[in-house]
Formats: structure tokens, C-alpha cells, sequence
């Protein structure tokens, strides 16, 4: 929440009024916005009335409850949610890729999973003049997409480890200087629940239901910026220099590698940066039309307040 409203104010966003809304906990919080200091209040019915939007970004339980009760109020809603993001009749949307798929009849748009968003911002246009047919993704989660307490976790028990302290883990595992497979929902299949959602909403916003996609999804002792690695099947050849021809023009996508020193981008290099950063391009040598690639984005920028933001002025620009 405060990154969108820090982008809101450095982006201009025309903003007559702002309300912030949060848990019992963080009421009459102040937070900084422009020349004011804003009061943090208890959502309501009531102080829905006269918003032109709301960003929803408190999971998708509160969503589910609070977000037909603005679109009632006739509010235009950004979710950052996974609650409505594989209903058929909700826009999943990043403004550069599929931002046409947003009509006037909506008033709800999803913006996706953060490590999707760094996925596909590199992929879809290699996937218009090629086509993606199969899709092996290992994402390298970052703590601060999983919120504050766990940033706050690896920051205090990586300086317990440094100076040899006694610390319980949060987890049931230790986590600093370690790594362990993303632990949302396992479901039957033996997947996670965040490896599903990269199948789904991949196919959603590429708008091509034919992909096959499997992720591996992973959180690692970083502080703040997710990372992939991919390996892209396409329907038809393809050549590296075509790929970087591609991609070299994409607006919010920047190309960071240097081959001579073997440098490419690391989540430091990401980390605020409104971009995301691709490279390390190379044909898979064990099967043809296949394509290897390294992406690295600030999950909380780009991967999610950022995009729900682009997604919110693509209905103020004239």
C-alpha cells in the first residue's frame, strides 16, 4: 500500500482526495502524502462512497468480502489479489502487454502474481512472433513478497546468525543464509499453489490457452526483488539476434548483461528500479526452438504496485 502511494505521488496521478484504509491494528497511523499527513481509518460502506478508485492489496480474503461492495459504490477497483484473477469476466491485466483487453464495461481489473509479471514481460513479444508452446520457469522469491513480518524475519535472524545469538525461527526452518520451496498451499498433484498460478495466468494474459507452463517456485535469503530462469519451447525457429531486435524496444523492460565480464542482473541491481531486467539469452542446446533467459524485477514496483497504478492510468489518460 505505501509503495502505491508513494508512485501515485511521484507519478502525478491527478488525486483530489485520498483515503487509506487498513486493520484495527494500523488505525490513526499517519502516513506522508505530498504536503499532508493522512489518518489511516477502518474500511466502511460508508467511506466507499465518492472514491473514483480503489487498490485493494491486503490479500485476497478481503477482497473476496470488500470488493463487490465497491464496485456497488461505483468504484473502479485494481486487485492485487489472487481472488478474482482466474475469473473469465475479470480483465488480468499488465498495461503493456494486454492492456487493450480492458473495456469500458469493467470496473474491476486483476493485476497478476508478481514473479508472472516478471516472467512475461520479456516473453510476450517473443511469444507474438514465435509462439510459446512449453514453458519451464524457477522463480527466486524474495521476503518481501511474502510482507513485512517475514523482511523483518530474515533481517533479524541473519544478524542473530552473524553474531552467533540464540534466535527461534519464525519458520519451521531456518532462513537466513538458507532456502526452502515456496510454501503456499500444496495441493494434490504435488504442486504449490503459487506454481498453479503461473500456469493460469500466464495463459490468461498471453491469451493462449495452449501453453503448457511448470514452475518450480522457491523463496531464498534476499531482501526485496524476484528472479527467474526460463526455458522457453517456441512453435518456430527463431535466431538470438531476432530475440534481442525484439525485445530492445519494450517500455518497461530493460536488457542488463555484459558478456565480457559475465554480468548480468542480480535482485541489488533491481531493487527500486521500475523495470524489469532481462538477459543471459542463449539457444538450449539439447532440443531446437528453445530459448533460455534470466529475469530479474522488484516484485513490490512492477510485480505489484507499479502495475496496479499503470492499470489506474490507463483510465485518467485522455
Amino acid at each position: 500500500g505505501r509503495e502505491i502511494l508513494s508512485l501515485l505521488e511521484a507519478r502525478n496521478f491527478p488525486i483530489k482526495e485520498a483515503r487509506l484504509f487498513a486493520s484495527p491494528r494500523s488505525l490513526g497511523q499517519k502516513i506522508p502524502f505530498g504536503e499532508h499527513l493522512l489518518s489511516i481509518e477502518l474500511l466502511s460502506e460508508d467511506r466507499l462512497q465518492g472514491l473514483d478508485f480503489v487498490f485493494f492489496c491486503a490479500g485476497s480474503s478481503i477482497s473476496k468480502e470488500w470488493v463487490p461492495l465497491a464496485l456497488q459504490s461505483g468504484c473502479f477497483v485494481i486487485d492485487s489479489s489472487s481472488a478474482f484473477r482466474q475469473d473469465p469476466q475479470i480483465p488480468l491485466v499488465i498495461p503493456e502487454i494486454n492492456g487493450h483487453v480492458v473495456k469500458k464495461q469493467h470496473r474491476l481489473i486483476a493485476s497478476p502474481n508478481c514473479a508472472a509479471t516478471i516472467l512475461l514481460m520479456p516473453l510476450f513479444s517473443l511469444h507474438r512472433a514465435f509462439k510459446a508452446k512449453r514453458i519451464v520457469v524457477s522463480t527466486n522469491k524474495a521476503a518481501s513478497g511474502a510482507g513485512a513480518h517475514l523482511l523483518q524475519e530474515l533481517n533479524q535472524e541473519t544478524k542473530a546468525y552473524l553474531e552467533n545469538s540464540p534466535y527461534t525461527p519464525y519458520l519451521p526452518f531456518p532462513y537466513a543464509f538458507n532456502l526452502y520451496p515456496h510454501n503456499s498451499s500444496l495441493q494434490e498433484n504435488g504442486y504449490v499453489e503459487e506454481e498453479l498460478k503461473m500456469a493460469h495466468e500466464t495463459r490468461k494474459i498471453l491469451e493462449d490457452d495452449s501453453i503448457q507452463l511448470t514452475a518450480t517456485c522457491v523463496r531464498v535469503p534476499v531482501l526485496r526483488a524476484h528472479s527467474v530462469s526460463a526455458n522457453v519451447e517456441f512453435k518456430s525457429p527463431f535466431t538470438l539476434d531476432e530475440v534481442y531486435q525484439l525485445l530492445s524496444p519494450i517500455a518497461g523492460l530493460s536488457l542488463f548483461e555484459d558478456r565480457a565480464v559475465n554480468r548480468f542482473a542480480t535482485p541489488r541491481d533491481a531493487t527500486g528500479q521500475n523495470d524489469i531486467l532481462c538477459g543471459r539469452f542463449r539457444k538450449d542446446l539439447t532440443q531446437p526452438n528453445t530459448l533460455e533467459f534470466w529475469a530479474v524485477g522488484d516484485q513490490l514496483l512492477k510485480g505489484a504496485a507499479l502495475n496496479a497504478v499503470q492499470i489506474a492510468e490507463t483510465q485518467v489518460q485522455p
